[in-house]
């Protein structure tokens, strides 16, 4: 019986959030769908047998999940696309009194969890947080660090980072496109237009990036009803141009010939075009290499400040916020219970922190006119 379940192990995500939970010295229960490749990702964190741990095979669905997760104080989920797979680990998180945690970019899912899940975990006194992860967590802490000087209303957020998706990250991508997306106006959700682009100069640097709503991101669920904020525009993207003129294209593609297609033709055209991208695993993240912009914002009526965060490595800033948050609800209650963000539950101020101490973000850059 261990207190943390990090279930999708074998999974890119899964392996670092093993190697920080055996770096805050928690012991952790690695959960997959194939054994022998669980088994052989876990065997290769380094220091593992430092670590009282173990690994076990569960099948996807709530009665098999249930049984793997009994005894667990703690789910760490990675295995999405969360629209798809998210329902039954939380139904198995709520059956064994658990905390649910994962790290999706997938607004969709999160109003979701929101609608179905909310309240039910809530009643028992537990936290379920999607997206405690890179994106969207670094820049809600940006976010929240700008939001530190009163008067502010309105947030325009920026995500950028340097690299290539996971295979996972890559799924849910593609999932997303069949999703509505939306950002705040005036604490209402408003629709984007799914082929919407933005150009955006790039903080700290000469040049601009080209971004994109990217499924809406978590950001206006998390700020929404928050009485500080009434307006919450998003967008994001990766630091390399050749990329996002693929997904801008790829965007346009789907609006044009999949998207009149049948939900199950969607699917299967949709999986096709990200297994053809990213079928493997990536490189483990340099952070010469590996970089990381945060963005934000935010004015009122008689007020402006930015609050900027560079960073590296975004999958180790994700495993990393896991593992701390998993090790945090050990010891002490959630700031909040329900659904609620990494901020909402644990503060934006130590999950600043805790990047910091592990050399994964530099001291924000903050800049307030008022």
């Amino acid at each position: 019986m261990k207190p943390v379940i990090v279930y999708g192990a074998s999974g890119y995500t899964g392996r670092l959030i093993c190697e920080y939970l055996r770096e805050l010295h928690v012991p952790f229960k690695a959960v997959g769908r194939d054994l022998q490749r669980t088994q052989d990702v876990v065997d290769h964190v380094p220091g593992v047998d430092t670590i009282d741990h173990e690994v076990a095979a569960a099948t996807h669905d709530v009665a098999s999940l249930s049984e793997a997760f009994e005894g667990a104080s703690v789910v760490c989920n990675c295995v999405g696309p969360f629209i798809s797979y998210g329902h039954e680990v939380a139904e198995a998180c709520l059956n064994v009194g658990a905390h649910y945690l994962d790290t999706t970019g997938e607004q969709d899912w999160v109003l979701e969890a929101q609608a179905r899940w909310g309240e039910k975990f809530a009643e028992q006194g537990l936290l379920i947080a999607p997206g405690v992860a890179q994106m969207y967590t670094t820049g809600e802490i940006a976010a929240n660090l700008a939001l530190e000087t009163p008067g502010m209303e309105t947030l325009d957020i920026l995500v950028l980072w340097k690299g290539f998706p996971t295979y996972a990250s890559t799924q849910t991508i593609f999932t997303i496109l069949k999703a509505d997306w939306f950002h705040l106006v005036n604490n209402e959700y408003v629709a984007w237009d799914h082929t919407a682009t933005r150009e955006c100069v790039v903080p700290g640097q000469h040049g601009t990036a080209l971004t994109v709503p990217w499924g809406g991101t978590c950001h206006p669920v998390w700020f929404k009803n928050d009485p500080r904020v009434s307006t919450v525009t998003v967008t994001g993207g990766v630091l390399d141009r050749a990329v996002m003129d693929g997904v801008v294209a790829t965007t346009q593609m789907f609006e044009e010939q999949i998207r009149p297609l049948a939900p199950a033709e969607q699917e299967a055209k949709l999986a096709e075009i990200a297994g053809s991208l990213q079928a493997g695993m990536p490189p483990r993240e340099n952070p010469r290499v590996n970089t990381s912009v945060d963005s934000v914002y935010a004015s009122g009526p008689l007020g402006r400040a930015h609050a900027v965060i560079h960073g590296n490595s975004n999958y180790k800033q994700t495993g990393l916020l896991q593992a701390y948050a998993a090790y945090s609800l050990l010891q002490q209650p959630p700031k909040r219970v329900g659904l609620a963000s990494a901020c909402q539950a644990f503060g934006h101020r130590e999950l600043l922190g805790l990047l910091r101490t592990h050399g994964l973000v530099l001291k924000p850059i903050i800049t307030v006119h008022d």
